[in-house]
């Protein structure tokens, strides 16, 4: 079949629609006020985990959800923590097979990724600290990082060596 000028018919054009965005879920909490709101003698160390997951509501649509967990102490006390899964919905269209989990695992987290860290920073900021600005995420490396670990995890059983 030809598009009326001999040329064969074009292919429709990759397609990435954001239908919908939300908070899941959102904890925030502060364990030891009011005195973790004092002035403290050292920076508190911060530990943020970061993960995605992705689940087909129908054939184009899929629901990504961004988490992200912190921890901030000081001293050996928590100062403050909290726990966010911030998800869209995605339609995506003309994608082929073979880049659509990476598509929906780099590129729908990385379109939600500003709006998780704004939630954050003012949660942080309401908490009664100033307010904490995450970093950019490689999620290019985070999604290669969890295919290497997934891949280990399959090879594992059939080199006789048990996950623990």
């Amino acid at each position: 079949m030809t598009n009326g000028n001999g040329a064969p018919p074009e292919q429709a054009p990759p397609q990435l629609n954001v239908l919908a965005q939300y908070t899941k879920d959102l904890s925030f909490e502060n364990p030891n006020a009011p005195a973790s709101l004092g002035p403290q003698q050292q920076q508190p160390a911060i530990n943020i985990q970061i993960n995605v997951s992705a689940k087909n509501l129908s054939e184009s649509e899929y629901e990504v959800t961004l988490s992200v967990d912190g921890k901030a102490e000081s001293a050996g006390k928590v100062m403050f923590s909290f726990d966010l899964q911030y998800a869209g919905v995605f339609r995506i269209l003309n994608v082929p097979q073979e880049n659509l989990h990476p598509l929906v695992m780099i590129e729908c987290p990385r379109l939600l990724f500003p709006f998780a860290r704004e939630i954050i920073a003012t949660a942080v900021r309401d908490g009664g600290f100033p307010p904490l600005m995450l970093d950019p995420v490689d999620f290019v490396g985070l999604y290669r990082q969890n295919m290497e670990r997934q891949g280990a995890a399959q090879v594992a059983p059939a080199s006789g060596v048990k996950p623990s």
